[in-house]
């Protein structure tokens, strides 16, 4: 049998031990003073600057009542539906037919309508969406001409939307 010496233990040394400090002459070093009027200025700006400029104003127009059907019962069928390319590739993305599950949501008929910003957008994304740009020459969708530049097809939703009112 064995007899283990138990010998002593290595122990390094543990430096800076004590916790280093700053030197009181530092110029980084601020008193608690200095550190609590800062502050109280920071507070003081702001609270001078009121609420109001703090909100972001926007005009917000009111809703039109001829908008809702219950007021306007011009609104009726057949509904004609303005899409966008997120419409469009979607209903692509989840295998829907366009047309069909449009009467399926309104319970009524409903002409799909494009604009060419809405074409030329879809053009413009390239050969991964050739399946949305055949399905926008698809003869049940009526086709809507811009007479604006520029190609956002955003922008000529709304504005189409703001004429119709």
């Amino acid at each position: 049998f064995f007899l283990f010496s138990m010998g002593k233990a290595n122990k390094t040394r543990k430096f800076a031990k004590v916790k280093r400090m700053m030197n009181p002459k530092d110029p980084r070093a601020k008193s608690d003073k200095e550190v609590q009027k800062t502050k109280k200025e920071e507070e003081k700006k702001e609270s001078k600057l009121s609420k109001l400029t703090k909100m972001e104003v926007k005009k917000i127009e009111k809703e039109r009542v001829a908008l809702f059907f219950s007021h306007n019962k011009e609104l009726g069928p057949p509904y004609q539906i303005l899409m966008d390319t997120n419409f469009i590739n979607f209903s692509i993305q989840y295998k829907l037919d366009i047309v069909q599950q449009m009467m399926n949501a309104l319970l009524a008929k409903c002409v799909p309508v494009l604009t060419d910003c809405v074409v030329a957008e879809i053009e413009k994304m390239g050969h991964r969406y050739r399946m949305a740009l055949k399905l926008t020459k698809d003869p049940r969708f009526t086709r809507l001409t811009c007479t604006h530049k520029g190609t956002y097809a955003d922008d000529c939703i709304v504005d189409r939307v703001k004429q119709h009112r």
